[in-house]
């Protein structure tokens, strides 16, 4: 299977590299956006802030790439969100796959921001994404923003207010966690990506 990670230029891409080795698939990190149509499944990692990995598509020329591609798309943490129509850090347009706004997750008493480490996936929908994940899995997160709790979403999760955990529409999809640091549920949800794809 020919499977192409966005060379976005997150902190986390060599451990989704790696996580997918684990799996048994060797990905090509790319920002060449013919080896990404030719894929047959497309990762986009991201770590840091919406304007400047937005800046990084746009410079690689990848953005209408992304918008008009055809197979499985799956967004990870900032690659999520970059899935959007907007994100409210920096006030900067995303790639507009997904309907909503990326917003900041709200100060409250005893609630961290970031939110950093495992809480609980809440599935929303039987989609092929989420098969095997049990009710009640963990998984790691590390992010200030997040995406609104749509009909898209298809887990959820809780940290000052509920946030969408994972979305899906079509052949785009997301997870607002770390898949590649999520242990057996994250191990579960790539392979599954990767296996059944997003039907």
């Amino acid at each position: 299977m020919k499977v192409a990670v966005v060379d976005s230029g997150g902190a986390n891409i060599a451990s989704v590299c790696f996580a997918l080795q684990r799996l048994g698939v060797d990905a090509e990190l790319t920002g060449d956006a013919a080896v990404i149509v030719r894929a047959e499944r497309v990762i986009l990692p991201g770590v840091g802030a919406a304007a400047p990995a937005m800046a990084r598509l746009r410079e690689l020329d990848l953005v209408q790439t992304l918008r008009e591609l055809t197979v499985p798309l799956l967004g990870i943490c900032l690659g999520m969100q970059l899935l959007f129509e907007a994100s409210d850090e920096g006030d900067t347009p995303c790639l507009g796959l997904l309907r909503g706004r990326v917003t900041l997750l709200p100060d409250a008493p005893g609630v961290r921001i970031p939110h950093m480490g495992w809480n609980t996936l809440q599935p929303l929908r039987a989609v092929s994404l989420l098969a095997g994940i049990d009710a009640c899995a963990q998984a790691y997160f590390v992010h200030s923003y997040a995406a609104p709790v749509s009909t898209d979403c298809i887990a959820a999760c809780d940290h000052g207010q509920r946030f969408a955990a994972m979305v899906q529409r079509g052949n785009v999809a997301g997870a607002q966690f770390h898949p590649e640091r999520s242990a057996s549920t994250g191990a579960r949800v790539l392979r599954n990506f990767l296996e059944k794809g997003l039907a």
